[in-house]
This record gives structure tokens, C-alpha cells and sequence, in this order.
């Protein structure tokens, strides 16, 4: 390293595997040079960072493991999005893993930004073995109420997998009347990484076509609020009243 400057170094350690960098930042820490030798501080930064991810994404592991030594092989994690929002559909998507699976940053869909979330998605659905999302929109969920139009929207999801899963990983609900194994955990997106890939899918699907109902609706704002009960979006709907895409039965308290 000492005949390479610091910017070939500092190339070449992009190359690097995290074993590698455990060899070669010793030497970096005692070079001469103090330019070298604080890149050797940020390298070891960074494999410490990147080793706890490691760790964080094997502990959400854990549960998919469980069910494997129970014999289950094809684990689909399930998770939603737009159960409280005033406007808008609910949105499940399903999710079936690879047992190798790594990606990190995969997490509850609620601590990303939305510009990482779609790169996320976007990894998530090329490397996972298969995924799929079900959406019940207002009508429906104005019809059946939105603890069954939920219930519906996994189902749909469930439909759509192009594989079989022999059990479920859900995110504080069960499924009734599924034949299938059910495991049912508090806060899944947050423990269990099938769930939490689960939960971005599905983030990103609603948002999405939240952006395109704002193009048909700018005056609510939706590509910001998402449908939520903002005050700016509860002034909306006081000065034009609701719009199609509205759930009425969650507007009961709102004197249009």
C-alpha cells in the first residue's frame, strides 16, 4: 500500500470484502501517512457498521429458521399497508424469501424514507424466490369494513404467489379460515425479515398509486398525505368534500 496514493487506495478498497478490510486496515492504521491513516479509521467504521447490520439482518432471520427446522421450506411473510388512512385502497403484499437472503437496509417500512424504500423494492423483488400484493380499494372497504378488507387484501395476495407457501409469517393478525400454519407476531415488521420485506412491498405498491390518485385529485394533496388525516387533507375535504377514491364510513366525524 505505501507506493499507491491515497485515492488508488481508497479505489481499490471498494473491492474489498469485509474480511479483507480486517486484514489490510492494520496496515492502513500504522501507514506514515495521515491521510491513509484516517482512512483506515472511516474503513474500520464502516466494517463495524456493516457487521452490525449483518448481525441485525441475521436476528430477523430467526423466525423464518424456526419454521425451517419445523419442516417448513416455502415461508411467506405478509404484511400491509393503508389500514388507517382516510382515502384509498389497502394494499397486503406477500413475500417468499431465498433461505440466503441478504439485503441490507431491509427493515419496517415506517423507518425508511421514501426514496430508500423504492430502492429497497427494487432489490427485494429481484432477489426474492416470489412476491405478490393484493389491494381492496374504499368501496369495498366502506362495504365490509377495514379489518375484513384487509383480511381480503392478504388473501388476494396469498392468491397470486406463483409458488405454494406451506405457512405464514403475519404481522399481529391470523388469517381466519386458512388452512394453512399460521405464526402470528407483534410487531413482525420490526423482528421478522419476510414481514419486514412484506411491509415495503406493500408501502411502496399503495404509494404508488397514491401519486397517480393525486393526478386525478391534486386539490387533496395525496402524493404528500398519502390519504392520511392531515390537517391540510381534512381542510381539503371540508372545502371540496370527498372524492371518489374517499372512504366514507372514516369520514363520519368530518362535517362536510
Amino acid at each position: 500500500m505505501r507506493d499507491k496514493s491515497v485515492i488508488e487506495i481508497e479505489k481499490e478498497l471498494t473491492t474489498y470484502t469485509m474480511e479483507k478490510l480486517d486484514e489490510i486496515i492494520p496496515a492502513l492504521l500504522c501507514d506514515e501517512r495521515k491521510s491513509v491513516r484516517d482512512l483506515g479509521k472511516r474503513m474500520l467504521r464502516r466494517v463495524k457498521s456493516q457487521r452490525e447490520e449483518y448481525e441485525r439482518i441475521n436476528r430477523m432471520k430467526e423466525i423464518e429458521a424456526g419454521l425451517r427446522k419445523k419442516g417448513f421450506t416455502v415461508i411467506a411473510g405478509i404484511d400491509e399497508a393503508g389500514r388507517g388512512p382516510l382515502c384509498g385502497p389497502v394494499v397486503a403484499a406477500a413475500v417468499i424469501l431465498p433461505e440466503g437472503f441478504f439485503v441490507p437496509g431491509v427493515n419496517d417500512s415506517k423507518k425508511l424514507s421514501p426514496q430508500r424504500r423504492e430502492e429497497l423494492f427494487l432489490e427485494i423483488t429481484e432477489k426474492c424466490l416470489d412476491y405478490a400484493v393484493g389491494m381492496v380499494d374504499s368501496r369495498e372497504i366502506d362495504r365490509i369494513n377495514i379489518l375484513n378488507a384487509t383480511y381480503k387484501a392478504v388473501d388476494i395476495a396469498i392468491g397470486r404467489l406463483n409458488l405454494t407457501p406451506q405457512c405464514l409469517v403475519l404481522d399481529a393478525i391470523k388469517l381466519p379460515g386458512c388452512s394453512m400454519y399460521q405464526e402470528s407476531v407483534i410487531k413482525g415488521d420490526q423482528k421478522c425479515l419476510s414481514v419486514a420485506a412484506a411491509s415495503i412491498i406493500a408501502k411502496v405498491e399503495r404509494d404508488r398509486y397514491m401519486a397517480k390518485v393525486h393526478g386525478l385529485y391534486p386539490e387533496y394533496n395525496f402524493e404528500s398525505n398519502k390519504g392520511y388525516g392531515t390537517k391540510e387533507h381534512i381542510d381539503a375535504i371540508l372545502k371540496h368534500g370527498p372524492c371518489s377514491e374517499h372512504r366514507i364510513t372514516f369520514l363520519r366525524n368530518i362535517p362536510f
